[in-house]
């Protein structure tokens, strides 16, 4: 493989002609001619919003949770089906461009379900769904799911009970990708409610989960999670309930069957809710978005470094001024690794409700957005963001209360020149002018990768 670089005298090099401006460490294409081309910045594009769930999606505190699965590449969305008894239920999605097709809704348990978390078993293929079981006081359950792309459906294991003390709530999983196990986070109402974890194994369709470990000795709430891939670690962010209400993070590490945490650090010294994390895989950072209560409820960001099992902050900055969200909403947050840029999903209380989305870039240990863009024009909640790494734009689910409160998602191809292609990878022109890794319609190649940032070889 070679590199296209203006050197002559330097190895692995090749000199180009360029056809147009190219910017210093853009990635270029060798045109037919022969001379070379900066890959131009794409326009940001929102497709049409698409119905997964004709009945009302989510109630009380629970909504909808995504994930993505890199195996079938397709997008799975699960959440509470009031218009269905409130049964626990799953929708798969296959995106293209900025469409989005739904297979039929699949039911996990005929049974009231809530609470949900929801991660991809990269190592297995498998995704794992955390809830609260209601009929059975409320127990926290877990089941293993297998996606068949043929048909855009799921089926499922049997549920194993990883939290059988009654109310159970907030929870939340994640896959570590290091030990190839699932972390499992919840509020434990059987011992004071603490902030509590579980290791998870999946095996097959099955999942059994070792000893309960405590992060916090304190009331916690609004618990979420992330993978940091570059340290190994999992991060969990929360409201400390116990310590005034404060936004907090603790890192923890998996071994085996248990796992172990730092010190709790305390990332916003106000009440703190609808907190939720990314890790921004570029710059080996992650990113909480959260309502800053002691700032008149401003949706704001803030960025981590972990160092061993620690983790220090930068600045918080304000990405929406007013109230971000109520008890019954999340706020969603994801990270394009395509860009490199975090996306964050919200409705947005001073206007009207609307579903909004906005776009931050982290710079060391600061992040900073763009204006922020409305996705759905009604009351909005529950919106849930996940990154499709096979067509490179991120899907958001959420339920749209200005028509019937149905469940519907909404691709977005955020502005960008994408920073890191894969090496070997054969690329796309989509009809939107960005890049994919899947033709579309009519296929056009792009080239194939051979440097992360440096150049894609025509053909």
């Amino acid at each position: 493989m070679r590199i296209v670089g203006n050197n002559p005298q330097l190895s692995r090099q090749t000199q180009g002609t360029a056809s147009g401006a190219i910017t210093g460490g853009k990635p270029v294409l060798v045109n037919t001619d022969g001379t070379v081309s900066e890959i131009s910045e794409t326009a940001e594009s929102l497709g049409s919003a698409t119905v997964f769930e004709s009945g009302v999606v989510g109630e009380g505190g629970t909504g909808t949770v995504a994930t993505f699965d890199s195996s079938n590449n397709r997008v799975i969305v699960a959440y509470s089906d009031q218009g269905n008894s409130s049964y626990g239920t799953v929708c798969v999605g296959t995106v293209s461009g900025t469409t989005i097709t739904f297979g039929t809704p699949t039911v996990i348990e005929s049974a009231y379900l809530l609470n949900f978390g929801i991660t991809f078993d990269s190592n297995l293929n498998k995704v794992v769904i955390v809830y609260t079981h209601q009929p059975t006081s409320e127990t926290g359950k877990a089941i293993v799911g297998t996606i068949d792309s043929s048909d855009n459906s799921i089926s499922f294991g049997t549920a194993a009970t990883f939290d059988s003390t009654a109310n159970n709530s907030n929870n939340k999983v994640v896959f570590d990708s290091n030990s190839n196990k699932v972390g499992i986070f919840y509020r434990d109402f059987g011992n004071n409610q603490y902030g509590t974890a579980k290791v998870g194994t999946v095996s097959g369709t099955d999942i059994t989960f070792g000893s309960a470990t405590v992060f916090e000795s304190g009331d916690t709430q609004y618990i979420n999670c992330t993978f940091d891939s570059s340290n190994n670690k999992i991060v969990v962010a929360y409201q400390d309930n116990g310590n005034s209400n404060y936004g907090t993070a603790v890192v923890g590490t998996i071994s085996g069957t248990s796992i172990s945490f730092g010190t709790p650090v305390v990332f916003e010294s106000a009440t703190t809710r609808e907190v939720n994390i990314t890790f921004d895989s570029s710059n080996n950072k992650v990113v909480i978005a959260y309502q800053d209560n002691g700032n008149s409820g401003d949706g704001t960001a803030i960025v981590g470094t972990v160092s061993g099992t620690g983790i220090s902050f930068g600045s918080a900055t304000v990405f929406e001024t007013g109230d971000t969200s109520r008890t019954t909403a999340v706020i969603g947050i994801a990270f394009d690794s395509n860009l490199n840029k975090v996306i964050v999903s919200y409705y947005d209380d001073a206007d009207s409700d609307h579903g909004k989305y906005v776009i931050g870039t982290v710079s060391g240990t600061s992040i900073s957005f763009a204006t922020a863009a409305t996705f759905n024009a009604a009351t909005t909640k529950y919106t849930s963001p996940t990154f499709d790494s096979n067509e490179n734009k991120t899907v958001i689910f959420y339920r749209d209360s200005g028509d019937s409160s149905k469940g519907k998602g909404i691709v977005l191809a955020p502005a960008g020149t994408p920073e890191d292609l894969t090496i070997g990878q054969q690329y796309f022109v989509q009809t939107d002018g960005s890049l994919g890794t899947s033709a579309d319609s009519p296929s056009v190649i792009a080239g194939t990768a051979i440097g992360a940032s440096d150049i894609i070889v025509k053909g």
